[in-house]
């Protein structure tokens, strides 16, 4: 998207130095173990969501410190002051009708009691107890029982900790869950941001300071992911990574598995199809497993069975002691090559367009939160459209998301929270080591997903800078060293020609808004400016190519003919003059186009922004403007001239 500054304004005193003062004497935890498998259930293992109402409390204290100094983690919340109750998953900012809420920048506090089964707490060796969260933005300290456990940074990827010494030395079954939580970006996170204090006294209050950023969507917090308890035996699978291959009528599963509690173990997998048949069998922690005349992972409209799942079972029996333990985990695994050519992008060696979209999580009410109905939607939506595919920008999405793509046959661009990286010291060593990290964690919640078939290093980056070719030579190879098995892009609206990045990557991503930032209002400079943008790429690189961004904005109901600015048909309009060149270009080098946007969304305020982004070809509560005729009449017409399907296949086959 093209750059909008965001501000939420608070009065006090910056939180980011706060939250640099308490981490000098926090003592620093690890934010996990070295896998991070999604929870499920087992004949071993139990999980118990603990979704609902918690309680809540803003810090407003002028340096928002006042729940480090009276140590709120120590008793009950309830017991430090007034508190509200708030939702989880869901963002705090929209909740209430408190407009300080709406912008607040600094510490919230969450909490949530509970008891656990006994059966938590005994045995020898008792069970292993983990508090894990599918995300909280930004950075979170977690205390249980007033023990702290866990801090992370990082807003959009799962953490957790193992709690089994402090519930199980506890008295009694309750476990009190705290979690103070810190929205305040800086030049070094990931998205970063700035805080700007505005030291006029003849024109703002005392310490006033705001919040600036450098992406288009609303900096929204709170917990957004579920919250989960699970237990695993004292000894258990840690992690399983698994990469597929295959050729004629046979594909070769291999897989590692790492064992944790116990180094004397045996690990037994069986894979079964669909059916529950068991089609191959291995033993031990490395190996492969030999697949006959595979169902292979096809994207959604490539194939009549699309999103074909195997469900691989783990089994570990381990000797603690003088006890036999067992583990079992099951993942869901599906079958599929992926390779770049310098004009194509193929999936089971077959050449692959992408048709599809960019999203974002966002709601109504609940903001970034979790939402099923709305994920359920959307999902129908997708595939009433024709899209096989989209990005998740401008950060990972939920692993719940992500379970419905490997389903239904949704091809994932997989992007880090890399977006706004604007500032020269957005280069330097501190934000690239943690964007390094942020990779890692990436791609170990990620890794075995077989929609994800590219990952996104960053959106928009300034890219022109000299920084920025060590940066990005540096993450790309780290990412392609974590994962050798997929393609590394990230997303460009740089000059082709003073891009540092553009070398490293594997296709070509570009964003474009031809007649809406740049010329705006005139449609006809789009047949020449596309083809240029396309043929300077292609020639300086010699890559495949993605339009991963172009649209414009349009309120629902808003007409003009002849098309003007903000009505739907000036978005239609521009919409088809964009295809009318992509349809030459895609029989050359061009491997896609993904839609900005899915659905209308909120940002900051902003004189270019009524209640946030209009870009949707469907309104933020997920009704379809005219443009979103125009999207799916194409994409139903690209899917009838690749899919493997009989022609009978039309726009109006799939109502879901």
């Amino acid at each position: 998207m093209a750059l909008a500054a965001s501000r939420g304004a608070g009065a006090g005193l910056c939180p980011m130095p706060v939250l640099q003062l308490f981490l000098l004497f926090l003592p620093a935890l690890a934010a996990g173990p070295a896998g991070m498998l999604q929870p499920r259930d087992s004949p071993s293992r139990e999980r118990r969501e603990l979704g609902g109402l918690w309680s809540f409390r803003a810090d407003l204290s002028p340096g928002r410190d006042a729940g480090f100094a009276q140590r709120w983690y120590r008793r009950p919340l309830r017991q430090t002051g007034p508190v509200i109750d708030m939702p989880v998953p869901a963002s705090f900012n929209d909740i209430t009708q408190d407009p300080s809420l709406e912008n607040y920048i600094g510490w919230v506090w969450y909490e949530k009691e509970v008891l656990l089964p006994l059966r938590w707490l005994q045995g020898d060796p008792a069970p292993r107890v983990v508090l894990r969260f599918g995300s909280a933005h930004y950075y979170s300290i977690v205390w249980v029982n007033g023990v702290q456990v866990v801090e992370h940074e990082g807003g959009h990827l799962p953490f957790e900790a193992d709690i089994s010494s402090v519930v199980q030395g506890s008295p009694g079954t309750l476990c009190r869950i705290t979690v103070a939580l810190n929205n305040t970006l800086t030049p070094h996170t990931l998205p970063p941001g700035s805080i700007q204090y505005m030291a006029d006294k003849s024109r703002y209050p005392r310490n006033y300071f705001v919040q600036d950023t450098k992406f288009d969507f609303f900096n929204y917090a709170g917990i957004h992911r579920p919250v989960v308890l699970y237990t695993t035996p004292a000894a258990y699978i840690d992690d399983i990574t698994v990469t597929t291959t295959s050729s004629n009528s046979v594909a070769m599963v291999q897989y590692q598995v790492s064992v944790v509690g116990s180094t004397d173990y045996s690990l037994s997998l069986s894979l079964c199809d669909q059916e529950g048949k068991v089609v191959a069998t291995a033993d031990g922690p490395v190996g492969e497993l030999k697949v006959l005349n595979p169902n292979l992972w096809w994207p959604y409209l490539m194939h009549e069975n699309p999103g074909y799942l195997y469900s691989l079972e783990v089994k570990m029996q381990a000797q603690v002691g003088e006890v036999l333990l067992e583990d079992v985990y099951t993942l869901p695994l599906g079958i599929r090559t992926v390779h770049v050519t310098g004009t194509q992008f193929l999936i089971n060696g077959r050449p692959f367009y992408f048709h599809g979209v960019n999203k974002h999580e966002d709601a109504d009410i609940r903001g970034k939160g979790l939402d099923w109905p709305l994920i359920v939607k959307d999902f129908n939506l997708l595939r009433w459209l024709g899209a096989n595919s989209f990005r998740t920008s401008h950060y990972p999405y939920a692993e719940e998301i992500m379970d419905l793509c490997d389903a239904y046959g949704i091809v994932v661009i997989d992007e880090s929270p890399g977006v706004g990286i604007k500032l020269p010291e957005s280069f330097g060593n501190k934000s690239l080591q943690h964007h390094l990290a942020v990779m890692e964690e990436l791609i170990r919640r990620d890794k075995n997903r077989p929609s994800v078939v590219m990952w996104s290093v960053a959106n928009e980056p300034a890219s022109e800078l000299p920084p920025a070719a060590h940066y990005f030579k540096t993450l790309i190879a780290h990412t392609k060293a974590l994962d050798p098995s997929r393609p590394v892009t990230f997303v460009t609206d740089a000059n082709y020609a003073l891009d540092h990045g553009a070398p490293y990557v594997d296709v070509i991503c570009v964003n474009s808004y031809f007649s809406w930032y740049h010329d705006p209002g005139h449609l006809e400079v789009i047949p020449l400016q596309l083809t240029a943008q396309f043929d300077n790429w292609y020639k300086t690189y010699q890559k495949p190519i993605i339009q991963s961004e172009y649209g414009a904005d349009s309120v629902p109901g808003l007409h003009s003919d002849p098309p003007m600015m903000f009505t739907e048909e000036y978005q239609q309009a521009m919409l088809r003059e964009y295809h009318s060149v992509l349809d030459k270009k895609r029989k050359e080098y061009v491997i896609g186009e993904l839609i900005w946007n899915f659905a209308d969304f909120m940002t900051g305020q902003g004189t270019t922004r009524v209640l946030g982004n209009k870009k949707g070809i469907f309104t933020r509560q997920r009704q379809p403007k005219a443009a979103a005729f125009v999207l799916r009449d194409r994409y139903w017409k690209i899917a009838n001239e690749s899919s493997c399907l009989p022609p009978v296949i039309t726009s109006h086959s799939f109502y879901l």
